[in-house]
């Protein structure tokens, strides 16, 4: 377990079923800019179309870059199962009462933003009416003078010119005035504020320390620690890492941010200088990667230099 000193401005990692999740937004912000770790984001927003292309929190972290972030000493694993302990009753209670008085609040603000709304399209149409009325009556009187100028008498009913009269009708199928309408309301999906959410109870900072409380168990084999070496090599040199599986890689390597730059390589991590390495496989990772306007990366670590080697296969064309 960790003292309190010790997880003093770290990160908290809350984990559950072996995966690291990040909740709080300025903890995102911190790991991008300054640490230049980026994770997923695996949320919805509800009031957002398009779900698959902007996504809220939790941020859910590559086990490679939890395992980074716990060697530079800069998170803890908050084990998020035991970090919730059994609340009172009086405790479950006044939380309910709260989480309501929320809901109806959010509610009656709704509804009278609804309300205003109302209140100013009806206004609108209430002007609409007077103006269209003031332009018929300025119709009217102007018929009426040319029937003077032309020497009709206006007691000449046969003569006498037939003006519109408005007739405003109730529609039917409105709805009326009492008819339920559907709010959007904002529950928070975060145990940070729950008076039995304990995560100092359940914190660990080391590697060692999360894997005897089996909630951390990466890495296992000699290739997920290589990954991991790999992985940290990269990072110290300065790039951003993503996900590299859908261009045929372990990881992608980035100069600076992903948001504001494409990936220059593709990785592929070689767990010793004696793994097999196929002549296809450099064929069609060079290919590849030239496809999609990369280098592919091969990363191969060396256990007992602690070394990593790197060597980029691009595919050229000769004419």
């Amino acid at each position: 377990m960790t003292s309190d000193s010790d997880r003093e401005h770290k990160i908290r990692l809350r984990v559950s079923n072996q995966k690291a999740y990040v909740w709080d937004v300025e903890d995102i912000a911190t790991l991008r800019a300054k640490h230049h770790v980026c994770g997923v984001l695996t949320g919805t927003l509800p009031h957002l179309s398009q779900q698959n292309v902007f996504l809220g929190v939790p941020l859910v972290l590559l086990p490679e870059e939890v395992v980074l972030l716990l060697e530079k000493q800069l998170a803890v694993l908050i084990d998020d199962r035991n970090a919730h302990h059994p609340p009172s009753a009086e405790a479950l209670a006044e939380w309910n009462m709260a989480r309501e008085a929320s809901v109806t609040a959010q509610i009656i603000a709704a509804e009278a933003e609804k309300a205003s709304e109302k209140a100013t399209k009806h206004s609108t149409s209430e002007e609409a009416i007077r103006k269209r009325k003031e332009r018929e009556a300025k119709k009217a009187a102007a018929a009426q003078a040319k029937a003077l100028a032309e020497g009709l008498s206006l007691d000449d009913s046969s003569s006498a010119p037939v003006l519109p009269v408005p007739v405003v009708e109730d529609r039917p199928g409105t709805p009326s005035k009492n008819a339920a309408h559907a709010f959007t309301v904002t529950i928070p999906a975060s145990s940070s504020d729950l008076q039995w959410y304990a995560p100092d109870s359940a914190a660990y900072s080391t590697l060692d320390s999360a894997r005897e409380a089996c909630i951390w168990t990466y890495p296992t084999t000699p290739f997920e620690y290589a990954k991991c070496r790999v992985f940290q090599d990269l990072w110290e040199k300065g790039n951003y890492m993503g996900g590299g599986i859908k261009f045929g890689g372990d990881f992608l390597v980035y100069p600076g941010d992903p948001m504001r730059y494409h990936s220059h390589f593709v990785a592929s991590v070689v767990e010793s200088p004696h793994a097999a390495l196929r002549p296809m496989e450099l064929v069609a990772h060079g290919r590849l990667g030239t496809a999609t306007k990369k280098s592919h990366l091969f990363c191969e670590w060396d256990e007992k230099t602690q070394a990593v080697t790197y060597f980029s296969v691009e595919w050229a064309g000769f004419g």
